[in-house]
C-alpha cells in the first residue's frame, strides 16, 4: 500500500521529532484518518524524503518520528519554465505537469498578449496560491523538489532577473526558428559539455510580439519550432520540458 506524502520545509523537518499542523495536519487527521502507529512520508521540497510513524497526535497537530532518510540528488540540468498566462485556471495545470516534469522555477509571464492583469497584491495572492499547487503535485507525485514559483512578471523583469541559464530557448512561430536539436548539438561542440542549466520561454495565444521576441532573443534565447501544428499553451510548455529532460536529464 502507498504511503501518503506530506510537506514540510526545511525548516521544520531537519529533526528526528516532526509535527504537522495547519492544512497539512487536517488532511491527515479528518481525511485520512491516521494514527499513532502508521507510517507515512514527510518531503522537504529540496531533495530529502523522510519515511516517518506517526507517534501520537491532537486535535491539530501529529507527531511523527523520522524512521529513515532518503536524498535525490539535483538533475544534471535544472529547468527553468518562462510561460505566458493563459486565461483561467490553465496556469495550475501547467504548474502541475512542470512539478511532475522536474521542472526546477517556474515565472509566470504577464507578456502583452496576455488577458490576465494583475496589480501588486494580487500577484502575491497568485503566487502563494499556485505555490500550493506544486505541493500538491509534488506530494501527489512524489516529485524530490518543490519548484519556485516567482511573482507574475513582464517580459523586462523576466530578462533582469539574476539567474542566467547556460542555455535559453524561446518557442516561437516568427521566422528565423530552427530545430532544437540542432542548437544542442551546436551548444555541446562550443562547449564541450551538455548545459548545466536551461530556461525555456512559452508564449501566449498569438506568440510573443515582435518587440517582445526580439528582447528575449538579445537576452540569448535562442527561437525554436515545436513544430508544423499550432500547440496551446499548456501544450507548448509540456512538451518543452518533456524535451530538455528527454535530453538532459534522463
Amino acid at each position: 500500500m502507498q504511503l501518503h506524502r506530506f510537506y514540510l520545509s526545511p525548516a521544520h523537518s531537519s529533526g528526528d521529532i516532526l509535527r504537522l499542523e495547519g492544512q497539512e495536519a487536517r488532511h491527515a487527521l479528518r481525511v485520512l484518518r491516521l494514527k499513532p502507529g502508521d507510517e507515512a512520508i514527510v518531503l522537504d521540497g529540496d531533495g530529502h524524503e523522510l519515511l516517518c510513524e506517526i507517534e501520537n497526535t491532537s486535535r491539530d497537530s501529529l507527531l511523527l518520528r523520522v524512521k529513515k532518510r532518503a536524498f535525490a540528488a539535483p538533475l544534471p540540468c535544472p529547468v527553468t519554465l518562462l510561460v505566458a498566462i493563459p486565461k483561467g485556471k490553465i496556469i495550475e495545470s501547467i504548474i502541475q505537469k512542470s512539478v511532475e516534469l522536474g521542472a526546477r522555477g517556474i515565472v509566470p509571464l504577464l507578456s502583452e498578449r496576455v488577458v490576465t492583469r494583475l496589480d501588486s497584491d494580487s500577484a502575491a495572492q497568485k503566487r502563494e496560491q499556485w505555490r500550493q499547487v506544486a505541493i500538491e503535485a509534488m506530494k501527489q507525485c512524489g516529485a524530490p523538489r518543490l519548484p519556485e514559483i516567482e511573482t507574475p512578471a513582464d517580459v523586462g523583469h523576466a530578462l533582469s532577473r539574476k539567474e542566467k541559464p547556460e542555455l535559453q530557448l524561446v518557442g516561437s512561430l516568427q521566422k528565423g526558428r530552427r530545430h532544437p536539436r540542432d542548437i544542442f548539438r551546436e551548444y555541446e561542440k562550443a562547449n564541450g559539455h551538455s548545459p548545466r542549466s536551461a530556461a525555456v520561454w512559452i508564449g501566449p495565444e498569438g506568440d510573443f510580439t515582435s518587440d517582445e521576441l526580439r528582447a528575449i532573443q538579445n537576452g540569448g534565447a535562442h527561437p525554436i519550432s515545436l513544430g508544423r501544428l499550432v500547440l496551446r499553451v499548456e501544450t507548448a510548455a509540456i512538451y518543452c520540458l518533456s524535451m530538455l529532460n528527454y535530453e538532459f536529464n534522463s
